[in-house]
């Protein structure tokens, strides 16, 4: 849910008429009662819901029938991806409404306490060490039984950014030995402090706001000659490797899969953007030779409550900024406005959209600033 309860609340004492779908939280745990009371209306179905939206706040991106029903000139707030959602944003963009979406949110300190992209690969990762002790026919940790000893499960985590530091994290409180694997040497450190090994294949692929950068032809293919011993060895694998904007990388081929050891999971978290494995299809579960592979698609989805309570606050520490006592008032002066608007009144303000969609890039001009007169 983009909005849970309290967060409906504190929208509602700020002088917002807030309108949420009939059981639209449900799966969530969140009642329509929970939003009534918190001083939300109740809209009998989407149609209803978003009839009169100034500003309509969502988790994915609608697609172009459900953007054809909003009203003209709304502002729409969501993960976007305007590269998968040209069909909508097109709509958008002849309704002259206004979209903004947290997958362009700068890297910058001030804009954390909105970065929803970490929020929500917080929860994967957690949710990604949780799927590979559910599918490994093994204990996580080590036990000395009357019976014998069992060692511990050995897993690699590759791609240590939020989700992958999460999964790190959930693994090792399992019980799990774990190594961890980042094309960013910047990433040695943080995977040590949370006790994994880690593992240094001499290819490095630092990019630009903490990203990693895609890796050329020839560093992808010495990356995974040196990761498939790794591979071998692992009875868990979880990969987390994506690149802003683009394919997720191919991280493990399918000669790596069919290497591994009886029993062997790999928990892919990168499948909805096309998976970091070669045999990966999303949604489901591929066994290949002794290995299964896990296409974990929506990951949050798995965790809705705590998702959703992460999420609806990064949408009201966002809107905050482009609205003012309950209504509308974009800040066009401030980089995070400018960063995460795709679309101003049907212009497309991002380059990357622009190209997608094939539309002049007409950039935000912030406004010039007050004379000390008119201050």
């Amino acid at each position: 849910m983009a909005l849970v309860p309290e967060i409906a609340k504190r929208l509602v004492d700020q002088g917002w008429d807030v309108v949420v779908e009939s059981g639209a939280g449900a799966a969530a745990t969140f009642t329509d009662e929970a939003y009534a009371d918190a001083g939300a209306r109740i809209g009998a179905d989407a149609a209803s819901t978003t009839r009169d939206a100034q500003v309509i706040v969502k988790v994915n991106a609608p697609d172009a029938r459900e953007a054809a029903s909003y009203p003209e000139g709304v502002l729409v707030m969501s993960f976007l991806q305007a590269g998968q959602s040209v069909e909508a944003l097109k709509v958008l963009a002849e309704k002259r409404a206004t979209a903004v979406s947290f997958d362009l949110l700068p890297r910058i300190s001030r804009a954390q306490s909105m970065d929803a992209l970490s929020s929500q690969a917080t929860v994967s990762g957690y949710r990604a060490g949780l799927a590979a002790a559910e599918h490994l026919a093994k204990f996580f940790p080590m036990f000395m039984t009357a019976a014998g000893t069992v060692p511990p499960a050995k897993v690699l985590v590759m791609g240590v950014g939020v989700a992958g530091l999460q999964a790190i994290a959930t693994a090792r409180r399992l019980g799990a030995v774990v190594s961890a694997y980042d094309v960013r040497a910047a990433a040695k450190e943080e995977a040590e402090s949370l006790g994994a090994r880690f593992v240094d294949l001499g290819v490095t692929a630092e990019g630009a706001g903490g990203y990693a950068r895609e890796l050329t032809a020839d560093e992808l293919a010495a990356q995974q000659a040196a990761l498939a011993k790794e591979v071998s060895l692992s009875d868990v694998v979880i990969t987390t490797a994506a690149v802003p904007g683009r394919k997720a990388p191919i991280l493990i081929t399918a000669a790596m899969v069919d290497q591994m050891g009886p029993g062997a999971v790999i928990i892919d978290i990168a499948a909805d953007g096309g998976g970091n494995c070669e045999v990966t299809v999303a949604g489901e579960v591929v066994r290949r030779n002794h290995a299964s592979v896990v296409g974990l698609t929506n990951p949050p989805s798995g965790m809705p409550t705590h998702a959703s309570f992460l999420y609806s606050r990064n949408v009201i520490n966002l809107l905050a900024l482009f609205s003012k006592d309950g209504a509308l008032a974009p800040d066009w002066a401030d980089e995070i406005v400018i960063g995460t608007t795709v679309l101003k009144d049907g212009a497309v303000a991002n380059a990357a959209a622009a190209e997608a969609l094939g539309a002049p890039y007409q950039p935000i001009t912030p406004p010039p600033a007050a004379t000390p007169e008119e201050a």
